[in-house]
């Protein structure tokens, strides 16, 4: 039984580290979209209904850095953000 509860551990905490990886780049991706004048919700929102990664600019890396994570982790972060604060 106490094997069980550590692989859940380990699971939920791997699950949680993976979120706060997520966020991260999404804050990362828009603040640069925000430094270069663009609208970081329509960029990023082009992005992934698209797949397009010209929506996202160069600057300080960010089309990059949005790659580090799949598009359905992003839109599954951003549901359970909004979820989680209704």
């Amino acid at each position: 039984m106490g094997e069980r509860m550590d692989e859940t551990r380990v699971i939920q905490k791997i699950e949680t580290d993976r979120r706060q990886q997520v966020r991260e780049v999404l804050q990362q991706v828009s603040d640069a979209l925000k430094e270069k004048g663009y609208n970081p919700t329509f960029h990023i929102t082009g992005y992934l209904l698209s797949g397009d990664p010209a929506y996202i600019t160069y600057h300080q890396n960010a089309r990059n850095i949005i790659r580090r994570v799949e598009r359905d982790e992003i839109l599954e972060e951003l549901i359970n953000s909004y979820l989680e604060r209704r």
